[in-house]
């Protein structure tokens, strides 16, 4: 419930933020980042955008994972032995889908839209930071999809 309440605060602050650039447009519609700070929260927030857009995908691949492996538990001793290796990708591959997960959860949590907003200077290390960090988790749930792609179709 913790995180459905997380992702519905996220979603309300991007509703927020949209209507509130409204007024900051010019005529054309011109959506360009006019400072440092706008860019930098942009590219932010579309790392964001961009996990959270495969978050539940995460969700039903360990899933899927977690039922092969709870099913190969339940094979004959010779049988279990024979899908050994299968089981190993499948324990690896369930332990990148929870460290992805954990790694937006975290990132969600430890994220401060407001930190140095009076401080320029600031801001811009701060989210200079936070664009590495929500790159490296972006990047981390899209390396274990891909690689769930790779070991649920594999022909086993």
């Amino acid at each position: 419930m913790n995180k459905f309440k997380l992702v519905i605060f996220f979603l309300a602050i991007g509703f927020l933020t949209a209507c509130n650039n409204r007024d900051k447009k010019t005529n054309t519609g011109n959506k360009d980042p006019k400072t440092l700070t706008d860019s930098l929260e942009h590219e932010v927030m579309d790392g964001h955008n961009v996990g959270m857009a495969k978050y539940g995908k995460l969700t039903a691949m360990q899933n899927e994972a977690q039922r092969l492996l709870d099913s190969i538990a339940t094979l004959p001793a010779k049988a279990r032995e024979a899908m050994r290796p299968l089981k190993t990708k499948l324990d690896g591959l369930v332990e990148d889908l929870r460290s992805a997960k954990s790694g937006m959860d975290k990132w969600m949590e430890e994220y401060n839209m407001d930190s140095a907003v009076n401080n320029i200077e600031q801001r811009i290390q701060y989210l200079t930071t936070e664009k590495i960090k929500v790159s490296k988790v972006k990047e981390a749930i899209l390396n274990s999809l891909q690689k769930a792609d790779s070991v649920l179709k594999a022909k086993f």
